[in-house]
């Protein structure tokens, strides 16, 4: 009798150790919609097949990348925002075609190094088919050489470095404009719109910001703008006295800064306090409610750039669109959240022609690459989208803003 009880037991334990570990493995394969945060996904297990019959979901990953943390989180964080509400819209077609699509978000901090490092992590993950980013040139650049061996592609919605679609990776593409485009285009509207006969120009010696410098150096001494002086500053000091005493002894009619809002808007601030007058001009970096909060709204005034980007709310579509963005997700519409939306978009349409192409079946990166690769005339919420062989998008544009009493204010597009 106490044999039997014994052997009753035993039976109840494993019953209840099956049922354990049967919830354990349920919980591990669902849910999970939105995979936004720093951490790795756990690799799908290869027994799932995508089916719209009712099937297991496949898992697929795209990555989201810029700098979430730091100075240029604003960059990052807006890109990122955009890129999550697009793939919120379209979760719902792709578990019809058998796919659980998730966004993993990861922070470069727009440095080089941590773009390897990030592009490394991604790699190792097979699940990730696609890349949203990277934002910044710099950090761009670096991971693009480790996408490239893994035909891992990317969409950055905002890295306008030249050389980046230069070195010839079939991975890389943007959807902006590059920076051989912005820096001529700024020149240009310089001399012709603003009657500016002699500019300085400085630059912060980092990718993005020399290359667009160098940029409207070439396309002034094209045009017979006098170059009074170029110089490069170190990224992240406190004090450019130095530099600014040499372009006050210039006295040009122009300053031309080549570089992101927190160095501008010192040099803005430090240079008016000094007695300058002149208009200062720079790029898309200048783009950030913080550079008027730096460099004082006084200060700002007569500040001018170029940038990627057009007026959302130039047309009733776009206002709309704002007013169902924010009131969807709870944030504010900002830089590069209509090109972070595009990206995704850009992305999610050539997911799709490769599931398609690879008759419903989960595709490999490589088919996800060739699909982005072949993108044309794909119209996006804010940009057109036909990618050439170089990966950029030929029908980037480049418009005009300016700052006025504390405000960014749409001057058009620039000529």
């Amino acid at each position: 009798m106490k044999k039997q009880k014994t052997m009753a037991f035993l039976a109840t334990v494993v019953a209840l150790g099956t049922a354990l570990a049967g919830c354990g493995g349920g919980n591990a394969g669902g849910g999970g919609g939105n995979a936004s945060g720093g951490e790795q996904p756990a690799p799908q297990s290869g027994g799932n097949t995508g089916s719209s019959s009712g099937g297991a979901l496949q898992k697929i990953v795209i990555a989201a990348v810029g700098p979430m943390s730091g100075q240029y989180s604003d960059y990052g964080s807006t890109a990122k925002a955009g890129a999550e509400y697009a793939l919120k819209q379209n979760q719902e077609k792709f578990k019809a075609l058998g796919f659980d699509v998730q966004m993993l978000t990861q922070d470069d901090q727009a440095d080089p190094k941590q773009g390897v490092a990030v592009a490394q992590m991604l790699i190792s993950n097979p699940d990730v088919l696609g890349v949203v980013g990277h934002v910044t040139t710099g950090a761009s650049i670096t991971a693009s050489a480790q996408y490239e061996q893994e035909k891992l592609v990317m969409v950055s919605p905002s890295s306008t470095g030249s050389n980046l679609t230069d070195e010839g990776k079939k991975v890389v593409h943007r959807i902006c404009a590059r920076d051989d485009q912005q820096g001529s285009k700024a020149a240009i509207y310089a001399k012709n719109q603003l009657g500016v006969k002699s500019a300085y120009i400085v630059h912060d010696k980092q990718a993005y910001g020399q290359g667009l410098a160098d940029e409207v150096k070439k396309q002034f001494e094209k045009d017979g703008v006098t170059i009074a002086g170029y110089e490069g500053i170190t990224a992240g000091e406190k004090d450019y006295s130095a530099v600014i005493n040499q372009i006050l002894a210039a006295n040009p009619e122009m300053i031309y800064f080549g570089g992101y809002y927190s160095d501008a808007g010192i040099l803005i601030k430090q240079a008016r306090e000094k007695g300058y007058k002149g208009v200062f001009m720079g790029g898309d970096g200048y783009d950030s409610a913080d550079l008027v909060k730096i460099a004082g709204a006084d200060n700002a005034n007569n500040v001018i750039f170029t940038s990627t980007v057009g007026d959302l709310s130039a047309t009733e579509e776009g206002k709309k669109w704002i007013g169902e963005f924010e009131s969807s997700t709870g944030n504010k519409v900002g830089i590069f959240t209509s090109f972070g939306y595009d990206s995704m978009n850009v992305m999610l349409h050539g997911l799709e022609e490769a599931i398609k192409a690879n008759n419903g079946q989960k595709p490999t990166r490589e088919q996800v690459l060739d699909a982005v690769h072949k993108t044309k005339d794909f119209q996006g919420q804010f940009v057109k989208v036909t990618f050439n062989e170089k990966g950029d998008n030929e029908f980037a544009s480049v418009y005009v803003y300016k700052y006025e009493n504390g405000q960014k204010v749409f001057v058009g597009e620039a000529k």
